[in-house]
């Protein structure tokens, strides 16, 4: 506990300069980041959030089997179905938790082929970066 606010300082400070990062990638179609200006609820997330969090999702224009090559491809980022640790934790729902559902049915719910779930860690922004750069042109 007594560490909490400073990994939680490092945490939010990751995520703003990965979703930044990854908004401007030609890879991504989408970065879900509340405080982001291309985000829908942006102006509500700076008046109720005095930090964003860590917490992220974006979407890969070329759907499965490009979420399951990045997901292949990471080397600092941890593989998970569960997320919140120290650590970067990626999934990807279509070929992890929600492989089982029907299509149809995850799209419903917002779980698109090309949807990746991100908590971002603590670890330096730069390996961060790097990491997710040579994944999405794996």
């Amino acid at each position: 506990i007594k560490t909490l606010e400073l990994r939680m300082m490092r945490h939010c400070d990751n995520a703003m300069q990965v979703a930044r990062f990854l908004e401007s990638h030609p890879a991504i179609s989408r970065v879900n980041y509340p405080v982001q200006e291309s985000h829908p609820d942006h102006r509500r997330a700076l008046k109720q959030m005095s930090h964003p969090g860590s917490m992220m999702s974006y979407e890969l224009k070329e759907g499965m089997e490009a979420g399951k090559r990045f997901i292949d491809a990471l080397k600092v980022c941890v593989r998970a179905v569960s997320l919140g640790t120290c650590d970067t934790l990626v999934s990807h729902p279509a070929s992890m938790t929600h492989y089982g559902v029907p299509r149809e049915q995850r799209e419903k719910s917002g779980i698109t082929d090309g949807l990746i779930r991100m908590s971002v860690g603590i670890e330096n922004a730069g390996d961060l970066l790097n990491d997710l750069d040579q994944a999405l042109h794996a």
